[in-house]
């Protein structure tokens, strides 16, 4: 394996957001865009559904790149479910971003072998 592909993979932060509208979506995705390089990211079809359906927002960012532009306090109309999952330090640096930008509540910590997955309850400052 190169090492541009496990430097790759050390530095992606796959970022799931629930239990929250499109607007507050973006503005969390806004804040982690001024910070690190956008990889991907998956918007959920407008399709109808016929039961309750919960909505998931997910994008990757890689936190070696991007703007690192200042963040600032973000106005979040609900509270946010987050999950971030990737490399130790990489989740620990995205985890410091969203903490500059929202009050966060720490709900678990699940840790591997070389990934571990944060999960956050995100509000407003």
């Amino acid at each position: 394996m190169s090492d541009v592909y496990e430097t790759h993979i050390d530095t992606d932060v796959s970022v799931q957001l629930s239990e929250c509208c499109r607007e507050d979506a973006q503005a969390v995705f806004d804040v982690l865009d001024g910070v690190y390089q956008l990889e991907d990211m998956t918007n959920p079809s407008p399709e109808m559904a016929t039961g309750p359906v919960t909505t998931v927002w997910t994008a990757t960012f890689d936190t070696a790149g991007g703007r690192h532009q200042e963040v600032r306090p973000t106005h979040l109309s609900a509270l946010v479910g987050a999950t971030l999952t990737g490399g130790y330090h990489a989740v620990d640096e995205v985890e410091k971003v969203l903490a500059a930008g929202f009050d966060i509540q720490s709900m678990q910590s699940v840790s591997g072998d070389q990934e571990t997955e944060a999960r956050l309850l995100l509000a407003s400052r």
